[in-house]
């Protein structure tokens, strides 16, 4: 467990506020047009947002159970590192250090870039996406407390905007004629790779509900308020994201959106015109800026926890006066500035989804591991519908790799190169600890 030293009081609101803010990011702002150009069907993508809030959930209360009865920070390292051994936690710890956190910030600034050329023109997308990376890091290199308003601030901001965008959609927005209408062939599609990779675009969308096991260490009582912070804001968002899309789908016509990264600012300017779409541009600008501070926050605590327990990482733990593991934070920032200048962002949300499902899948089949091999261990928290929660996540999980593999073999390959590069890289270290001891 955390030094309590290291701790600065965070409660059950500051968790649930940086587990929403983990969510509602780039996800729900930009993957509607790629699940459109393959899905022509309103209602085939609505029922996939609530399968993904249903996946999101059973992990959400998965997590819940091991974050009370493992309460340490880390998130999957400090779970998998437990059930499996320090090799499998390695593994799941070094994929949330390089990929996990760095990938979802680049596409988060990547997407900051994109709405704020189309409320400013003038502004270049990567400047901007460049810009914002290194301004949100540099905020989080204070202290823990600062960090904790910053992420507050932006949050309120954030949910503000998605509030005004609903409410305004449904009541002064256009309707697209026919767009919820149900039709014979929506069923079949429901079986189609096309399904399965929009799904996981989704899983996308909503990962982030297990965000408040990264900071278990700095929350004030772990044990209750983690757990209750994963459950309360994954079923928040769960309700805001069909709320969400269902806007953007009455107000924009499907052809309009199909392939389209910008869909909030399609859908701001069918509610309230050309101007009043680069104004919500503007704002949604300030939302993406709440989720890259989230993963800011969070990410770096991996690192530090992995240098806490591997000598040759250790410089990874070392913190400020003010709390702050500032060589993890910048080690973080340098992966997503590599992202944002060399990769696209598809190719990374597809890549880095594939490696995170993998250690998401090993954490929730961990709860039955330790239900089994450790049956008197203190669950403060126990998996509500146990053990059809887990499985029904394993299942969904499975399903999704499954079909992406067969569909974007690249990326998959990718991820599952980075998995066995931390594997490579353990396996190397230990070798090396062997052979220095023997000398």
């Amino acid at each position: 467990m955390s030094r309590m030293g290291e701790r600065s009081g965070i409660g059950w609101l500051t968790c649930t506020s940086v587990v929403i803010a983990n969510m509602v990011g780039t996800g729900i702002f930009t993957s509607l047009g790629f699940q459109v150009a393959v899905l022509p069907s309103a209602p085939v993508i609505l029922l996939l947002w609530v399968m993904g809030a249903g996946f999101a959930l059973c992990g959400a209360l998965c997590y819940a159970e091991l974050a009370a009865a493992l309460p340490r920070s880390g998130g999957e390292y400090n779970f998998l590192n437990y059930i499996y051994g320090r090799e499998i936690g390695f593994m799941a710890g070094f994929v949330s250090a390089t990929v996990g956190f760095a990938a979802p910030v680049a596409l988060a600034a990547m997407a900051f870039g994109e709405y704020l050329h189309a409320a400013v023109p003038a502004v270049q997308p990567l400047v901007a996406s460049t810009v914002v990376a290194i301004a949100v890091t540099g905020a989080h290199l204070v202290t823990v407390e600062s960090s904790m308003v910053f992420q507050n601030c932006l949050t309120v901001l954030k949910l503000t905007v998605l509030a005004t965008l609903i409410a305004s959609g449904f009541v002064i927005g256009p309707t697209v004629e026919g767009t919820f209408a149900t039709r014979p062939a929506d069923a079949a599609l429901l079986f189609t790779t096309p399904f399965a990779v929009s799904l996981m675009y989704v899983m996308y969308a909503y990962s982030g509900w297990n965000a408040s096991t990264y900071i278990i260490g700095e929350v004030r009582n772990p044990s209750r308020d983690v757990p209750w912070s994963l459950i309360a804001g994954t079923t928040f968002v769960g309700l805001l994201y069909l709320a969400v899309n269902a806007v953007f789908l009455k107000t924009v016509p499907l052809a309009t959106l199909s392939g389209q990264l910008d869909v909030g600012h399609l859908a701001g300017a069918a509610i309230f015109g050309p101007r009043g779409g680069r104004i919500l541009s503007g704002f949604i600008c300030a939302g993406l800026v709440s989720a890259i501070s989230a993963m800011t926050w969070a990410g770096p605590r991996v690192a530090a926890t992995i240098g806490e327990d591997f000598a040759t990482l250790h410089f990874l733990a070392r913190r400020t006066r003010g709390g702050i593991p500032a060589n993890a934070v910048v080690l973080q920032l340098a992966l997503v500035l590599g992202l944002l200048w060399t990769a696209t962002f598809q190719s990374v949300l597809l890549y880095t989804q594939f490696a995170l499902v993998v250690c998401g899948l090993l954490a929730v089949l961990g709860v039955i591991v330790l239900r089994v091999r450790e049956r008197n261990l203190a669950r403060p928290f126990r998996c509500w519908g146990y053990p059809a929660t887990p499985l029904l996540f394993a299942a969904t999980g499975v399903f999704t790799l499954v079909y992406t593999a067969r569909e974007r073999p690249w990326q998959a390959a990718a991820g599952i190169g980075t998995l066995a590069l931390a594997l490579a890289i353990y396996r190397a270290g230990r070798w090396m600890r062997g052979k220095s001891r023997r000398a």
